[in-house]
């Protein structure tokens, strides 16, 4: 009798599951454990939303989003690119922000990067962030430790330039 071994088998474990029919697996031979279990996960592409697609609602993520079309709702990634011709309305959270394109609402990252070419109306709320000359920015930047868990910028005031400027009443 011929019997095809399975490809997560060895040519030991065909043997003793030939050869004894009443044996079994716990004589102390390793049992063949499946890929699934053993080879980590290999990391996901990012998503990419095209320059034709119109999005409404939320976006969220573990992985990685490059937006290229128009987004209205709140989107939570581990590094999202916004592209030149993408327009986001809503909420931004996540690890790594890259933005050459528009965003009209908040902005949250440990890392945020607006490039020569991004418009950002609405406050960032980051743990460091990069502008490149020509970036459009239109809105308050606070420094926080824990920018993705911390639901307000841990101020009372408004933070320009890391000094806290009192509102006069």
């Amino acid at each position: 009798m011929f019997t095809k071994p399975k490809a997560n088998e060895s040519k030991n474990d065909k043997q003793n599951s030939t050869s004894g029919a009443g044996e079994s697996h716990g004589s102390g031979a390793p049992k063949p454990v499946p890929m699934s279990e053993s080879a980590p996960k290999p990391k996901a592409a990012p998503s990419i939303l095209s320059s034709d697609l119109n999005v409404q609602g939320n976006l969220l993520t573990d992985g990685d989003i490059q937006i290229e079309g128009n987004i209205e709702g709140d989107i939570r990634a581990n590094l999202l690119t916004v592209g030149e011709s993408a327009v986001v309305r809503g909420e931004v959270i996540a690890d790594d922000v890259v933005i050459n394109g528009r965003i009209i609402g908040r902005v949250r990252g440990l890392k945020v990067r607006l490039t020569s070419t991004a418009r950002v109306e609405g406050d960032i709320i980051h743990k460091t962030i990069a502008i490149e000359s020509g970036a459009h920015f239109e809105g308050s930047v606070h420094r926080n430790d824990d920018p993705l868990n911390s639901s307000s910028s841990g101020s009372s005031g408004p933070v320009t330039a890391g000094k806290k400027i009192e509102a006069a009443e």
